[in-house]
């Protein structure tokens, strides 16, 4: 029978652990009212609050609840109804505090304006009372008032756990990305850890990190209160805390742990490669006061096992948090863990449990295995499902060393490899007599796929083409899985050298725009030229590959002439024509103009990979519109290829190609010998020349003969066109 006289609490946790919560309070003896978003309220003896701040495993906070009001939603109204309360009766003299107000309503609109009302409500109360201002210390105060509004109600009560109770005390290393303890407790919950570890059952968490699921296991398995080595509760500063009560429940909470250490039946493992994850994992350990109940070592997805003290019987619980590529950039390497994590659980631990928790289902399904149930969470913002999966039983007669095999790839997938291999077969005369190691092994041949893949050396780069809305996007991600499955098993490579990116329509020049800062650049071979190229920092790789033909040509016809590269991007085209043929040599002198600083500076870069003296061979940082309208100097051979469209900045007006080719060929034509070469070039499908420009000029288009057969599927790729003055032969 419910007795309602009983105090009000309220417990806070994180989004989606409510249900576990109110399971949980129940069990330490709480009567459970009602589940909300974020929290349980309930009610119970002082006792049954102490105990949840010592044995929670998923609350973040417990609050006393001193109001529980209705049509609260002005900011006298709040102030009044903290006014209201009898504040003399829980502040101690001397001790500090602040308000955590959290909520809003339509006048009060920032929680910064919400706890200052809360408190000139409380200062009001004291004052009526006869006792002291209290002293307000927002960053570590020895007590917190909690205050909570939405819809017009209005909670407010003493906070009895002072920081977060997912913060236990033992996690000051942090390691990549960790869990929340009270998270870990939850996933742990879900997959039936508590009673596995009853039943002497093992755990094993091969991507364990800084160790928090591992740790919060362990303290399960020993019957170890969560908050128990905490240095401080804000209960100890409330002054109706009663003393005797915290002192027995805390030397309760430390004879089970002592005797649950003593009894533990389970054995738990935990590995990572990291060296510094797992040094961090058992200086964790240790500070929870369990590192005898585990063991970490150091491996790789590639060296899981089963734990060798393990008996051949023995069964239990693989459970872990893998990376699940937030970015990108990051899913190469994760499509290939995640199999290769499947494969290798399905021959070390048959008969185990799988519980796998990640931001990303459709990763999940790499592992080839079925999962019976899930469960939503929220990591932080994230939305996340913790996977419950049977491992198969090993296949054969017992004692057999076969090795289970690995899951068949898909039909599509199988398909997207016989189309790599078959580009591969196709281009491999051609690369041998070239000697090139940068090339397009694919561009979108299959509608199902589409990808640009470029291969630069041993490292490859994934273009994805945004999926129009009319193609379903959960298949757009299935299939680009597969692909990013395929990739590295067929070009031989390691996951880690597959750069993928996703490609949309820009505007302006936001193709040059920075897309990370790795910083990782390394060098390739084109020709004679020794170039940078960076695939992870931009939507471009500082090399464009499809212009191949054009920067050797150019080569062919820069000997002893006066070169100027305009649109110069990171000068490639100018590296080549310096460096010329072995047989004619190169430029005498050259002029590379472009508007951005970074590409000027690895345009530099380029000219000292390849020894160019910068006397002769300058950078120019300007609009190339202004530049040529006020250049006096004279060129036998320019190189222009500017931009579709761009609207930078940097520039005094916006540039459309199609509108403004005839003035920027005019202008460089003004700045052209007599006996010169235009070679102007540009990206845009639909391209026409206007036509006057052939009445003007000696007008040759070249574009047919600058693709190379790694390019020759899209002759509309680019347009290229010599452009000489009237009088002069053609070359």
């Amino acid at each position: 029978m419910q007795v309602t006289n009983l105090p009000a609490f309220f417990a806070a946790c994180p989004r989606g652990l409510e249900t576990l919560l109110g399971e949980e309070l129940t069990a330490l003896g709480a009567q459970v009212e009602k589940t909300t978003v974020a929290g349980v309220h309930f009610r119970g003896e002082l006792a049954v609050a102490y105990r949840a701040c010592l044995w929670s495993r998923l609350a973040n906070r417990i609050i006393l609840c001193l109001i529980r009001e209705e049509g609260v939603e002005s900011p006298e109204q709040l102030a009044d109804a903290a006014a209201r309360v009898a504040w003399a009766e829980h502040l101690v003299p001397g001790r500090s505090l602040a308000v955590d107000f959290h909520g809003q309503s339509a006048t009060i609109r920032h929680t910064r304006f919400g706890a200052q009302t809360v408190k000139d409500g409380v200062v009001t109360a004291m004052a009526r009372a006869g006792r002291e201002r209290p002293t307000v210390e927002p960053r570590d105060p020895d007590l917190r008032l909690y205050a909570h509004l939405h819809r017009g109600r209005l909670t407010l009560g003493i906070d009895f756990s002072g920081e977060s109770l997912h913060r236990r005390g033992y996690r000051r290393e942090l390691g990549h990305a960790p869990l929340k303890e009270n998270l870990a407790a939850a996933l742990l919950m879900r997959a039936d850890w508590p009673a596995r570890a009853k039943a002497g059952e093992a755990l094993v968490d091969p991507l364990c990190g800084s160790g928090t699921l591992v740790i919060e296991a362990a303290l399960m398995a020993a019957d170890i209160a969560p908050n128990l080595n905490r240095a401080r509760f804000g209960l100890e500063a409330w002054a109706g805390h009663d003393r005797e009560l915290w002192r027995e429940l805390r030397r309760e909470a430390e004879a089970r742990a002592s005797l649950g250490r003593k009894r533990c039946k389970a054995r738990l493992f935990g590995s990572d490669q990291s060296p510094q994850a797992i040094a961090a994992a058992k200086a964790n350990a240790m500070r929870a006061g369990i590192p005898a109940l585990i063991h970490f070592q150091g491996a790789s997805v590639a060296e899981l096992k089963r734990p060798e003290s393990l008996s051949p019987e023995a069964r239990g619980l693989v459970i872990t948090n893998p990376p699940y590529g937030e970015r990108i950039g990051e899913l190469p390497e994760l499509v290939t863990l995640y199999r290769q994590l499947g494969e290798r659980l399905r021959e070390a631990f048959p008969g185990w449990n799988l519980a796998l928790f990640t931001g990303n289902p459709d990763l999940g399904h790499r592992l080839g295995m079925r999962a019976h149930k899930h469960y939503a969470f929220r990591n932080g913002p994230l939305e996340a499902r913790l996977l419950l999966i049977a491992i198969p039983e090993a296949s054969g007669e017992a004692g057999s060393d076969a090795r289970p095999e690995a899951p068949a790839r898909s039909e599509n997938a199988q398909m997207f490899a016989n189309r790599l291999l078959k580009n591969r077969k196709r281009l491999k005369k051609w690369l041998k007599q070239s000697g090139e190691s940068c090339y397009r092994l694919y561009d979108a041949d299959m509608p199902e796929f589409a990808l640009a893949i470029d291969v630069y050396g041993d490292w490859v780069h994934v273009q994805e083409y945004a999926p129009p809305k009319s193609v379903d996007a959960a298949q757009a991600q299935k299939r680009l899985f597969d692909a990013l499955g395929v990739i590295p098993e067929v070009l031989e490579v390691s996951p880690s050298r597959v750069v993928i990116k996703r490609r949309e329509r820009q505007s302006g020049r936001a193709q040059y725009q920075k897309q990370g800062s790795h910083g990782e650049r390394f060098e390739v071979r084109e020709g004679r030229a020794r170039l940078w190229v960076n695939l992870r920092d931009y939507l471009d790789t500082g090399l464009f590959l499809d212009h191949r033909p054009v920067r050797r040509r150019l080569a062919e016809m820069a000997a002893g002439k006066r070169f100027l590269n305009l649109f110069c991007y990171t000068a490639t085209a100018t590296v080549q024509a310096a460096l010329g043929t072995e047989k004619a040599g190169g430029a005498s002198d050259t002029i590379s103009v472009d508007l951005s600083n970074t590409y000027l500076s690895w345009a530099r870069d380029n000219f000292a990979l390849n020894g160019l003296d910068p006397a002769h061979h300058r950078v120019v940082r300007d609009d190339c519109l202004r530049w040529l309208e006020t250049a006096k100097a004279e060129f036998d051979l320019i190189f222009m290829d500017p931009p579709t469209f761009s609207n930078s900045k940097k520039m005094e007006a916006t540039l459309d190609i199609q509108r403004d080719h005839g003035r920027l060929i005019r202008l460089a034509m003004a700045r052209l010998a007599e006996d010169g070469t235009l070679v102007f070039s540009n990206n845009q499908r639909r391209f026409a020349l206007d036509a006057d420009l052939a009445e003007q000029y000696r007008v040759e288009e070249i574009s047919a003969k600058t693709f190379d057969p790694d390019f020759k599927r899209n002759p509309d790729l680019h347009h290229v066109f010599l452009i000489r003055h009237r009088g002069e032969p053609t070359a």
